[in-house]
């Protein structure tokens, strides 16, 4: 059974569509003018990014979503003119809605007059909805949040911009962790590493060799063409990574990737399609036709040549190499800045240099394996661990919606059992269609298995209370106490005492680790520290961030850390990515961008990222009580958080 990559690209078409919608190729701003006395002209100016269209006020029923303005409260409000373009649209017949529709291409400023009360209203809020398309895709209809403020002097908004501060995403960037960087550099080239076994890329390395050796005479052609092919290999991918880094699919890919639903889902899928067809259920094969044309400028010859046999190895390789370049990119685009090029860079340099030396030292072919059994059980192999790490993109929508479905312990039992299963393959006493008859068992298979036996019972201990700190990171954070007491955190420092300033907001859905005591809301835990006469430490965190977790597991779990917490100071926690919705009274207007904010995390991003110009988390500020701040952002050193924390006491 042959499943078409042409499935998978719809997925992937479906994860553009949805993050177009999210990185916003229709970009607005809004202003006023004041006609008469409480008579106002209101303006939406949208930007639409090259490529793309915004579908016009008025279009027929059945249509696409035209755009329009909602206001959130209407009264004291009178609309003397309805909201329409300053200028005409462009008019087609659509095939797709067999209709005639009206849309603006580069920019349109749109316009009405309203009529304000002074008695009753001084602002007016709402949003604009729209849809837009490009020739191969719509965006989901999409919402951007205005307010105009109707007073005497008009307040205006922060003149940063956000993109001034997201050059490294929020969701677990490390701000000085150079360790954490070695470490996932080190991750991608084995990454790159590992590839190379993969059924379908082993088998391509006599063919790609002989390609460069063929009636070929000239030892310095030979080479020169070789390193020419190798080094088209990293260019490419590479390149993959830089669209991440410089920005293309918006400031906030990062954030977008880890916390929204769709692209979790998607991702989710795409591990889990990928697993299917490595345990033999059906092959995934590339449309004949985008091989075919680029294997067609390979006979070129020279650097050309060398390049598309180097374009055709990375596409003709993708079903086996999609999994780890797509696990790779969204863990970089986590750490953001130019972590997602640097990360490509390390899997493409690993994954080119057996070709290339190979092809510059064709005589070592002789010393390879041939294609076999082996590479099947190498396929079965990398499934079950590609059903592993697709449990954490069900995890993150989990914990970001709060769901709380796909707890600690439902998590930890299928990677028990995932675990014990592959570890039973590797015994032979599990056959898949593909594989080969097991014959007797190596010693290679044999440490394999007892390794993973020996990982299914490590992740049992986290049943009964281990913190399981090595994959704490991938993990959903413990909810329950500890049935079995594994830290060296006295079990006295772990026993939850009642809130000093009373019950927390929030507490019913968000908690803190090793409960301790702390707020989840900004102005109820300076309250408490004012009250208490105590110094803040407040932390930006996320439920999709695998650095704040690492930070919880490895150094807040210390005796002394926690001791100070739990005693000297107030936490406050404010989760970046929760998606709560907070009551009308409690929306913010964003000192960035003067949107209106009407989530949790979003409120607690702007007030990160506008008083402390920071867009990664974790981050840490100790508040003193006479207002003095000192701000750290990601450590694993115990003894310098310890330092940190003895500045506010």
């Amino acid at each position: 059974m042959k499943l078409n990559i042409s499935f998978l690209i719809v997925l992937v078409i479906l994860a553009n569509t949805a993050l177009a919608q999210l990185t916003n190729p229709v970009q607005w701003s809004f202003d006023q003018k004041e006609i008469e006395e409480n008579k106002y002209e209101l303006y939406f100016d949208a930007t639409i990014d090259d490529g793309w269209h915004l579908y016009s006020n008025k279009l027929p029923v059945g249509g696409p979503i035209a755009t329009s303005v909602k206001f959130n409260n209407e009264a004291g409000i009178e609309v003397i003119k309805d909201f329409s373009p300053t200028r005409s649209a462009t008019k087609v017949f659509d095939k797709t809605f067999n209709m005639d529709l009206e849309y603006f291409g580069d920019e349109v400023k749109f316009m009405m007059v309203v009529e304000v009360d002074s008695g009753q209203r001084s602002d007016l809020s709402g949003y604009v909805e729209y849809m837009s398309c490009d020739d191969e895709t719509c965006t989901p209809p999409a919402e951007t949040d205005f307010i105009f403020t109707f007073t005497a002097e008009k307040q205006a908004a922060v003149a940063a911009q956000i993109s001034d501060v997201a050059s490294s995403d929020m969701e677990s960037a490390d701000s000085g962790g150079s360790q954490s960087l070695w470490l996932f550099l080190l991750v991608a080239f084995l990454a790159g590493l590992a590839a190379i076994i993969t059924p379908c890329v082993f088998p391509m390395i006599p063919m790609t060799v002989s390609f460069f050796m063929r009636g070929s005479g000239d030892r310095k052609k030979g080479i020169k063409n070789a390193l020419a092919f190798g080094g088209s290999i990293v260019l490419i991918y590479t390149l993959l990574g830089a669209l991440f880094s410089i920005g293309v699919f918006g400031p906030n890919i990062g954030s977008i990737l880890s916390t929204h639903w769709i692209p979790n889902t998607i991702f989710f899928v795409l591990f889990f399609v990928f697993a299917l067809s490595f345990f033999g259920l059906f092959e995934i094969v590339l449309p004949s036709s985008l091989v075919n044309k680029t294997d067609s400028k390979v006979d070129q010859g020279g650097l050309i040549g060398a390049f598309f046999m180097a374009l055709t190895t990375v596409i003709v390789s993708f079903s086996c190499t999609g999994p780890f370049i797509g696990y790779l990119i969204v863990e970089a685009v986590q750490g953001g800045g130019m972590r997602p090029l640097l990360g490509m860079f390390a899997f493409g340099l690993a994954f080119a240099t057996p070709f290339t030396l190979l092809a510059v030292f064709p005589s070592a072919l002789k010393k390879l394996p041939k294609s076999g059994g082996w590479l099947n059980s190498v396929k079965v192999v990398f499934a079950f661990i590609l059903l592993a790490f697709g449990m954490k993109f069900l995890s993150n929508i989990d914990q970001v919606y709060g769901f709380n479905i796909l707890t600690r312990e439902f998590y930890l039992i299928v990677w028990i059992v995932l675990f014990s299963l592959l570890g039973i393959y590797l015994l032979g006493k599990i056959r898949f269609s593909h594989d080969s008859e097991l014959k007797h068992l190596s010693v290679g298979r044999f440490l394999l298995s007892a390794v993973s036996f020996i990982f299914a019972l490590y992740l049992f201990t986290g049943l009964l209370g281990a913190p399981l700190k090595p994959v704490s990171a991938l993990l959903p954070p413990q909810s329950t106490k500890p049935m079995m007491q594994t830290s060296l955190v006295s079990q006295s420092q772990r026993i939850q005492t009642a809130p000093e300033c009373g019950p927390a907001k929030y507490a019913d859905k968000l908690h803190l680790p090793y409960n301790l005591n702390g707020y989840f809301d900004y102005e109820q835990g300076l309250a408490c520290a004012k009250e208490q006469d105590k110094p803040v430490f407040l932390v930006f965190k996320g439920h999709a961030c695998a650095n704040c977790k690492k930070m919880e597991n490895t150094v807040w779990d210390q005796p002394d850390v926690l001791e100070m917490l739990a005693k000297d100071y107030v936490v406050i926690a404010l989760y970046t990515d929760d998606r709560t919705s907070l009551p009308e009274r409690e929306w913010k207007t964003s000192l960035i961008d003067g949107k209106t904010l009407k989530t949790m995390g979003r409120v607690n991003l702007d007030l990160l990222m506008s008083k402390y110009e920071k867009n990664s988390i974790p981050y840490h500020v100790i508040i003193e009580p006479d207002g003095s701040e000192h701000e750290m952002g990601v450590t694993y050193e115990n003894d310098e958080f310890v330092r940190y924390l003895e500045k506010g006491l």
